[in-house]
């Protein structure tokens, strides 16, 4: 199976880097991070020269890019896959997008004989280091199934959560969406415990194991204590996915009350220079108002 890969960016970079250890070949293309695109290709990749280039090498290409506008680019523009794609390529999209537009991109890749499936992921960096990432993924089962084992080789935990295209991103949009409050909760929480004169390792240590416990504690309080707010997922792309999930919430009629406030949050930190933050730092919104900062 000849593999593309299109977009090496943080999670990118290390799920090619983690196809070329499992012996997939691969070639791969990014023309916005060559740095990423040379190790890749020192890893053992063949160095994709366009989009449409690596389509005409591959038998399944995997799309990893910002928005749905960067995924109708990487297929559709001039020297796109779309361009150099023969008949029955498959695409594996793992951006995260809107719905509406993964299935709108994937009748469009119909029309000319490309197969799609939107596979977004959840985990951040670390667990796209270790192949450990959450892939949730929309289309045809056949193609699911067809190609379960190669999303294993990049994820932890694989599911087919619809046959309708956009049921993958529709399942991330919920996921980050938990994730986002989350993060919310546990800084608002955390910087009450510090205002209150307890110390806040003490708290995480007692509620950890409990009904509050949760994988977003365990991995963003300790980034919280140790005032580490180096991107695993920046601000801005939870922005990206907060907009597409109110979005989506309006269009089908839902209230995103929770999801509105934490994005008013996360748009505050982004218009005072924390965009490029990790997530954690929503601590930072809590900060700017008490005047007292949460660490160990």
């Amino acid at each position: 199976m000849k593999v593309g890969f299109v977009g090496l960016g943080i999670m990118g970079r290390p799920m090619c880097l983690n196809l070329l250890k499992a012996g997939y070949e691969v070639t791969a293309y990014d023309p916005f991070a060559a740095k990423a695109l040379d190790e890749v290709v020192a890893a053992g990749a063949v160095r994709g020269t366009s989009n449409a280039d690596v389509a005409s090498k591959s038998d399944v290409i995997i799309t990893m890019v910002p928005n749905s506008p960067h995924v109708r680019a990487a297929v559709f523009d001039k020297g796109g896959i779309a361009e150099g794609a023969k008949e029955g390529l498959d695409i594996i999209d793992m951006s995260s997008i809107a719905p509406l537009e993964s299935k709108d991109i994937a009748e469009k890749c119909a029309e000319r004989g490309i197969n799609m499936m939107d596979a977004p992921v959840s985990g951040g960096e670390p667990k796209a280091i270790d192949g450990t990432l959450s892939i949730m993924c929309g289309g045809p089962k056949a193609m699911f199934d067809k190609y379960e084992k190669l999303l294993g080789v990049m994820g932890g935990s694989v599911v087919h959560c619809g046959e309708v295209n956009g049921a993958g991103n529709t399942t991330k949009l919920a996921n980050q969406v938990i994730v986002a409050v989350n993060i919310a909760a546990c800084a608002e929480a955390y910087e009450l415990a510090t205002m209150a004169g307890v110390d806040p390792e003490k708290v995480f240590a007692a509620i950890r194991g409990g009904l509050a416990g949760s994988t977003v504690m365990d991995a963003k309080v300790p980034m919280m204590m140790d005032r580490n707010f180096k991107p695993g997922f920046r601000i801005d792309l939870h922005i990206k996915d907060l907009n597409n999930a109110l979005d989506t919430g309006h269009g089908v009629g839902t209230p995103m009350i929770l999801t509105s406030a934490v994005q008013e949050m996360l748009q505050w930190l982004h218009n005072n220079k924390c965009g490029s933050d990790d997530h954690s730092a929503i601590l930072k919104y809590y900060e700017n108002i008490t005047g007292v900062e949460v660490k160990r």
